[in-house]
């Protein structure tokens, strides 16, 4: 895995050397910046994973960069540096879309665990996009997509347990989608190379539902006249 690429601008050298460092022995690949001008240069050459941005520089403040990084690149998570902490700055910094903001003279490992979450949920944001475009593409005649608070829940689910070898068991009246909820969760597991395997159970009685699941044996029962292999062999 590529070591995670950071955008830091501060236009006080000591500042940005000390961030430089520490955030580089946390294995960090480094870019600083001592300027608003300088850091949008930098942000439409290369990538970041995140930025740490101080908000009073002169010309443009942190906040007026933040709006324009955002206008680069929107998912990436900026942090806001500010020696002059107040409830006010707190709260234009986060209602400009910070992923969160911290107070000079800052402690290294805060620091540094905060720039990690906020790295770790923009991955994690990421990997919610993919596998939402992953079941667009499985099923677009279905779309099992959805803005209500109940199907954004059942993405959430099936994004949760298709990576696992979770049993699940899925519940709901007739024709409201639970065999397209089966497939999603077998299309976005590690099995999706192997076939998916539907029975209907309600059409089966308990004796053929048993002889369809485990198979039987020539004349097991009456009009058993072969041996039948079953489902789960």
């Amino acid at each position: 895995m590529d070591d995670p690429k950071l955008l830091i601008v501060d236009d006080e050298l000591v500042v940005r050397d000390s961030l430089a460092k520490w955030f580089e022995s946390e294995g960090y690949e480094v870019t600083i910046a001592d300027s608003a001008p300088q850091a949008l240069e930098l942000m439409a050459a290369n990538r970041f994973d995140g930025a740490l941005v101080d908000i009073k520089m002169p010309g443009v403040d942190g906040i007026e960069l933040q709006t324009k990084l955002h206008e680069i690149d929107p998912a990436m998570p900026v942090i806001i540096m500010t020696g002059y902490a107040s409830v006010e700055t707190a709260v234009r910094a986060l209602k400009n879309g910070a992923y969160d903001y911290i107070t000079k003279p800052f402690d290294p490992d805060e620091l540094v665990h905060l720039v990690s979450k906020a790295l770790s949920h923009r991955a994690a944001e990421k990997e919610v996009s993919r596998l939402k475009e992953n079941l667009e593409q499985i099923f677009p005649e279905t779309k099992l997509i959805g803005q209500s608070p109940a199907m954004k829940r059942v993405i959430e689910l099936v994004e949760t347990v298709a990576p696992t070898d979770a049993t699940v068991l899925i519940t709901g009246e007739s024709g409201t989608g639970k065999e397209v909820v089966a497939r999603a969760i077998h299309a976005l597991s590690p099995r999706r190379y192997n076939p998916m395997v539907v029975i209907h159970c309600g059409a089966l009685t308990e004796t053929l539902l048993e002889s369809e699941l485990f198979g039987h044996e020539k004349g097991a029962f009456t009009g058993a006249q072969a041996r039948k292999k079953g489902k789960f062999e």
